[in-house]
């Protein structure tokens, strides 16, 4: 299927690796050029040249920036420009008990899983109405619907980022924008596998047993195995694409089968 993404310009919050990486990756295959961003110039560069090496001719850049600091979000909007498909990527996720989750740490939460989309959406979501087309994807979890007891932080800010992507949708009445919001479930990213990493090393078992032995512990999973990060990227990609036209204001699983519900 021609997704027809040529000529479209895509900024991916928290990009360097990990999700957004794989979601750079597959709209540049696409031909849309890609904008990445990371906290760390340094690494953000590598991520740059890492992807052109893999999408030869692709258009690539990156814009460094935390997004815990409103201020360093404020200057890369201002040296972003306009863009065709925002993806609301980046996010912080940790295990911690709930009574030891304090003000500040809860603050940072908000600030990079929320405000982060709250702030890019409120810059870019205008002109994209004004241009005629534009499509935003924010990346939540079933963490979001399913809120879990030893992440109740990371479940509520997911979970607060689909009522942002559902209320958005709203202000696209009638037109060629879309608001849409990709569920994903446990996955094996950069982030996920040092840890997982680090575990075996501790309980001196293999990386791949330990993998196992922690997906095994899931007992809604469908595919019953970790995601790949190309896999939840197929699916943002449609929905940055013309051809998702009529998919608006809608929350769509990429979870492998761990949220149990209906719909």
């Amino acid at each position: 299927m021609d997704l027809r993404l040529q000529g479209k310009r895509a900024f991916i919050s928290g990009s360097g690796q990990g999700i957004g990486f794989a979601v750079a990756t597959a709209l540049a295959a696409e031909g849309a050029e890609v904008v990445l961003n990371g906290r760390d110039a340094g690494r953000l560069d590598g991520a740059v040249q890492r992807l052109r090496g893999e999408c030869p001719g692709a258009t690539v850049s990156g814009l460094a920036a935390d997004f815990a600091d409103a201020e360093a979000v404020a200057r890369l909007i201002d040296d972003l420009g306009d863009v065709d498909i925002l993806v609301n990527n980046v996010g912080l996720f940790g295990l911690a008990e709930f009574a030891t989750i304090d003000d500040e740490e809860w603050s940072r939460y908000l600030e990079v899983n929320l405000m982060s989309g709250v702030r890019l959406s409120r810059a870019l979501l205008d002109g994209m109405l004004r241009r005629g087309w534009g499509r935003i994807v924010f990346i939540s979890s079933e963490s979001g619907v399913n809120v879990p007891g030893d992440m109740v932080h990371y479940g509520v800010t997911k979970a607060a980022v689909l009522a942002l992507a559902n209320g958005l949708a709203k202000l696209t009445r009638g037109t060629a924008v879309t608001v849409n919001t990709v569920l994903g479930g446990p996955t094996y990213s950069e982030g996920v596998a040092a840890s997982v990493e680090a575990i075996a090393q501790a309980s001196g078992t293999s990386e791949s047993e330990m993998r196992e032995a922690i997906i095994g512990q899931n007992r809604t999973t469908l595919l019953e195995r970790f995601i790949d990060p190309g896999e939840i990227a197929n699916l943002v990609t449609y929905l940055a694409s013309p051809v998702a036209s009529a998919t608006n204001g809608a929350a769509l699983r990429a979870d492998g089968g761990v949220l149990t519900g209906i719909l």
